[in-house]
């Protein structure tokens, strides 16, 4: 059952992706001749209006074939009124960027639907220590639960941080233990820790976790529901660029570059977790698609925006050959990253 929700999430992101091609592409009037999930043979095909729309053997992906485009041979053109070709560079780029963008607005659209739900938020309450922290120093217990920092009232974790800043100062602060309240006094010591991206650093902590059974799930109203859409739309496109930064410079090892086997399997594990869990992760592997789809790589729609970028600056088409070279290249990184994840990926399922 997990396996089919996994598919059934991604080829609804891949669907949305192709949609957003799609309309852009309809709304300068290019006809698409084809709009696939999955790749290779198709195994199911309904035409409704110009289109034939199918569901193809491999549904680890999706295209939209317009007429007067061929990805496989950029040589291939036609000039037709109807055709990609025949449009001008802008509005070949907007067609481009059009999967990207709608792969943002559908996580946007996921995140705000979470906040109307209800965001699961951390409570403060002690659920793991470092060794020779400062909070065991000051006589912390697990399941402590933190109610005052220097006179301010708590309730979630992210106010402890807000609160001790990331200084040496002393803090008064008051635990709830066993229905009783006790005051303490902590000092926040420069701490190694390690980063979401599992790099050591030094930072002023008191060295506790929160407990991940002291959770609380909080409905926004509209309005902070758009900020936490946008925060997060943004917290996770920030994220995953950074991820690619640091893989290109070698800082992430490339045994952790994971691929689609690997997605449909984490998200089939995510899936018995709830159906927030599920669209916060879904928000996640949006952004991904949209973020990934943008690199200037031939083949990929920042690829597809570099020449268009090109022609419109130059005032002249590149050249076909280069184009055919670079899109060969391209195809080639990608096959060649696709199979390294899918080694990584079958790697870590047998453990």
């Amino acid at each position: 059952m997990g396996i089919l929700i996994a598919l059934l999430v991604f080829s609804f992101l891949i669907f949305f992706h192709e949609l957003g091609h799609f309309l852009a592409a309809r709304y300068f009037g290019v006809h698409v001749e084809v709009f696939s999930i999955g790749f290779g043979k198709r195994i199911l095909t309904k035409k409704f209006g110009a289109t034939e729309w199918s569901f193809s053997m491999i549904p680890l992906g999706g295209y939209v074939r317009m007429k007067g485009q061929d990805d496989a041979n950029p040589e291939v053109k036609s000039y037709d009124e109807d055709s990609y070709n025949s449009k001008t560079p802008f509005q070949r780029i907007i067609i481009s960027i059009a999967g990207p963008f709608a792969n943002f607005l559908l996580a946007f659209l996921l995140y705000l639907l979470v906040s109307s739900i209800g965001v699961p938020t951390p409570l403060a309450n002690v659920g793991k220590f470092i060794e020779n922290s400062p909070a065991v120093e000051a006589g912390i217990q697990l399941e402590d639960s933190i109610t005052n920092i220097d006179g301010k009232p708590i309730k979630y974790w992210k106010e402890i941080g807000e609160s001790l800043g990331q200084s040496d100062q002393s803090h008064q602060i008051t635990i709830l233990r066993d229905n009783k309240y006790i005051d303490l006094t902590i000092t926040p010591k420069l701490l190694e820790t390690k980063n979401i991206f599992q790099e050591d650093e030094k930072r002023y902590l008191i060295g506790i976790s929160p407990n991940p059974n002291k959770v609380e799930s909080i409905p926004y109203g509209l309005n902070d529901g758009l900020i936490f859409a946008y925060e997060q739309t943004q917290h996770a496109s920030l994220y995953i660029l950074k991820s690619l930064q640091k893989l290109i410079s070698g800082l992430i090892p490339l045994e952790n570059l994971g691929g689609v086997v690997g997605i449909v399997d984490t998200t089939s594990k995510i899936s018995q977790m709830g159906l927030v869990t599920v669209l916060m992760f879904a928000a996640l592997i949006s952004v991904n698609l949209g973020v990934i789809n943008l690199l200037p790589i031939p083949a990929l729609d920042g690829g597809h925006i570099m020449f268009h970028l090109y022609e419109l600056i130059t005032k002249k088409p590149a050249n076909e050959d280069i184009m055919l070279k670079l899109t060969l290249l391209g195809w080639s990184i990608l096959l060649s990253l696709m199979l390294l994840g899918l080694y990584n990926d079958i790697n870590r399922l047998l453990g």
